[in-house]
């Protein structure tokens, strides 16, 4: 992959699409070297046009292919190298560039040659980030003309076999332009079609929102495109194969001397017979209560029939409305056949808008159905407002419905608009082992609720338990109670554990009547941190989880203590988060238990005392039941106790802007970089490693930037490279040292 960057020095390197991981893991990415100053006011004046990826994945073979354009916006004719560092075990199929007509080669170098001018780059540009690909080969070939004000294309192809982990397939390809490239990317995008031979289960990326699409049994497209973007991180795309109904899998992480973190998933197959669909009970509540009238009505109402239309043969459905008091269409739930879908059908066009909110009655007369234990039963609760009537004292009201709810029915809630209770809404959810939406006045209720019933319509494997071996102890896991299982879908859970080896996990649940059992034999790693994914989840859920505690149920001192640690640990930056580890950090540097070098966002340049009470303003509106704020609170915690992938950690995000010491507009999640799975900061000119913090009377190591013992320390430990690319100033902690880089 290609990036670019400009520098006023003997060497310049324009375009540089880096990133901060393992270099056994790196697969590829190029740069164009100018070796002329340019004369410009401009350090950045390539521009990317757009960056195409397609990907070939056969098994366990890939082949990559890499479309890029380059714009040079400048009045100035470029001449310059572009090199390509070779990932490891890779092989190049195919380059081209045309430059006058002509189809230009290039010249291939071993690792020993690579390394050389890597090093010879880092030490004339005064930039570190080459030290990436300090382990690589390289090809290089010469470029010119750059024409002014025109477009450089470039494609190559490259093959490689894809590693497979504990059962697992990664691909990855580098994705991250941030800290070279001064201007998004017009266009990116990455597509990957998968075929194998043995049936796909899990297809899952845990670093951006991709679109996965199922074409059969033994193939998917998965896809990620953007626009006016800098990509912050590289694309990585796990996958497994199982020809069993349901494929489990597991990944761990665990750094010496701690406990481990893992990540486990289980996915039904891809088809299902009808007669292995589970037959459902489900419960339509809507309210139509006066301030549902117009727009949210009439697509409510679209909804609800979408739903009905499109239950499973075998299902029985009900449906209650609700305002003054509560009416149900049936005396019971009935079968879903022609003719009683057609009676929901008028019932729903009847509807009207009117009266108050009786939220009491209408899950009184949902719960109290006939008892049939060997079906599942749900309850989709659709509201836009706060209880009026019969019942309004929202923990009495929360009390009663655990008390009735002896079915251990789900109660799934959708709150429209902002004058609704969430805390209610939420506590429903919670208690009764469902999900929360929100729905915004700018969304359209019909999609929403209808995308979610397609998740949800046809359920595979219910009342789900997960065991482990007694050498394996887990805790903290997230979700804390197992969702039901439902066909195209995957349940994916994170934690920690004690112990090591190989282990049995065991997932056991109720399929059609009868208690079936799933076993997967596992390795929990004792030392292994190339998934470095894992803790960054693991506490992103964590931290969502003691949010809502907080917000729900009132604060205490040991939660807030814990969300504040993880979330600098690990780099979890939200208005909230941020606002706990300033004031921690405020605190502690005024008791003297913290020295000011170790500080993480408050450095130079951020209004720290400004942003302190902007965002204790944000921490206040916790307590607020109602209103915008309220709302917006519920999804965001919601969101980071789901993530799944790293783009859904950065809640808030674009609450988090401040005006430096010099006018310009930053953010403070650029602060903010992951390493070897924890944060490092940038405060003042330094990167500085949360980790510092628990080791902060450790011996201090000062190596010059670029000095004999510097590429030294490169060459004995090669993982640090991954510190070392940060800049030219760094503190962090590794192999039980404590390094400072210094210009």
């Amino acid at each position: 992959m290609f990036s670019f960057i400009f520098r006023y020095r003997q060497i310049t390197v324009l375009i540089f699409l880096g990133i901060f991981i393992n270099i056994n893991t790196l697969t590829a990415d190029g740069l164009i070297v100018i070796p002329h100053p340019v004369p410009s006011t401009n350090p950045f004046p390539l521009e990317v046009v757009y960056h195409n990826v397609n990907v070939e994945i056969d098994g366990q073979f890939a082949l990559t292919s890499v479309d890029q354009s380059f714009y040079n916006p400048t009045s100035q004719r470029l001449e310059g190298y572009y090199i390509f560092p070779i990932p490891k075990g890779a092989v190049l199929k195919d380059f081209k560039m045309y430059i006058d007509g002509k189809l230009t080669s290039a010249e291939l170098l071993d690792a020993d040659k690579a390394r050389k001018i890597y090093e010879d780059i880092v030490r004339q540009m005064r930039d570190p980030a080459l030290l990436e690909y300090s382990d690589q080969g390289l090809f290089k070939v010469r470029i010119f003309p750059i024409e002014p004000r025109s477009e450089k294309k470039i494609s190559l192809s490259y093959r490689e076999i894809i590693k497979k982990e504990f059962g697992m397939y990664e691909y990855i390809y580098p994705l991250n332009t941030e800290k070279f490239s001064a201007k998004p990317l017009k266009n990116v995008s990455i597509k990957v079609n998968l075929k194998t031979d043995d049936e796909i289960k899990t297809t899952y990326s845990p670093t951006h929102e991709v679109e996965i699409i199922r074409k059969d049994k033994y193939g998917a497209l998965i896809t990620y495109e953007e626009e006016n973007v800098k990509p912050e991180i590289d694309f990585k795309l796990y996958f497994d194969t199982d020809n069993s109904k349901f494929g489990l899998s597991l990944l761990s992480y665990r750094e010496p001397g701690e406990d481990g973190y893992f990540f486990f998933s289980a996915a039904p197959a891809f088809e299902f017979d009808n007669s292995e669909i589970i037959e459902k009970d489900i419960t339509f509540i809507l309210d139509v209560s006066g301030s549902m009238a117009g727009t949210k009505l009439k697509q409510a109402k679209k909804a609800l029939t979408y739903c009905v239309e499109n239950l499973n043969d075998g299902d029985r459905f009900q449906i209650i409305r609700f305002s003054t008091e509560a009416y149900a269409l049936f005396s019971k739930h009935v079968e879903a056949d022609k003719t009683n879908r057609e009676k929901a059908e008028k019932f729903i066009t009847e509807l009207k808008p009117v009266g108050g909110t009786n939220i009491e009655e209408a899950l009184q007369l949902a719960l109290t159905k006939e008892n049939d234990f060997g079906r599942p039963h749900m309850i989709i609760f659709i509201t836009d407002g706060k209880p009026t009537i019969g019942e309004t004292n929202e923990d009495d009201l929360v009390k009663n419905v655990v008390k009735l709810n002896d079915e251990k029915t789900r109660i799934f809630t959708f709150g429209i608009g902002n004058e609704i209770n969430t805390h209610l809404l939420d506590k429903i959810a919670d208690l009764t082992k469902a999900a929360r939406s929100y729905i915004s006045p700018t969304e359209d209720i019909e999609i929403k609720i209808s995308h979610f019933y397609d998740k949800v319509h046809s359920p595979v494997l219910t009342d789900l338990s997960l065991s482990f071996s007694d050498n394996i102890k887990v805790y903290q896991t997230s979700p804390k109670e197992l969702p039901d299982l439902f066909m195209g879908s995957n349940m994916i859970i994170f934690g920690r554990y004690k112990g090591n080896g190989e282990a049995e996990i065991k997932l056991t649940g109720m399929l059609n009547g009868e208690r079936q059992r799933y076993v997967l034999d596992a390795q929990f790693v004792n030392r292994n941190t190339s998934n470095d994914f894992i803790p960054s989840l693991w506490a992103s859920r964590r931290i969502g989880y003691l949010l809502d505690l907080v917000r729900l149920y009132g604060e205490s001192k040991e939660v807030k203590d814990e969300i504040t640690d993880l979330a600098r640990r690990f780099g979890i930056v939200t208005p909230y988060t941020s606002y706990l580890i300033m004031e921690d950090e405020r605190i502690r540097l005024h008791r003297n238990e913290i020295a000011q070098e170790f500080q993480t966002l408050s450095g130079a340049g951020v209004p720290q005392d400004e942003m302190i009470k902007k965002y204790k303003v944000e921490e206040d509106a916790l307590e607020d039941k109602e209103g915008e704020a309220s709302v917006r609170a519920s999804e965001e915690f919601r969101d980071l106790n789901l993530a799944s992938n790293i783009a859904q950690t950065k809640q808030g995000g674009n609450r988090l802007d401040y005006s430096d010491g010099t006018g310009n507009i930053r953010n403070l999640s650029q602060q903010v970089k992951t390493v070897q799975g924890r944060a490092v900061y940038q405060s003042d000119e330094f990167w500085v490693d949360s980790e510092l913090q628990k080791h902060k009377s450790a011996k201090i190591h000062r190596i010059k930037f670029a000095s004999d013992e510097y590429f030294n320390l490169l060459s004995e430990n090669k993982e640090a490279a991954q510190f070392l690319a940060l800049g030219q100033n760094v503190r962090f902690y590794y192999d039980n040292k404590f390094y400072e880089i210094f210009n």
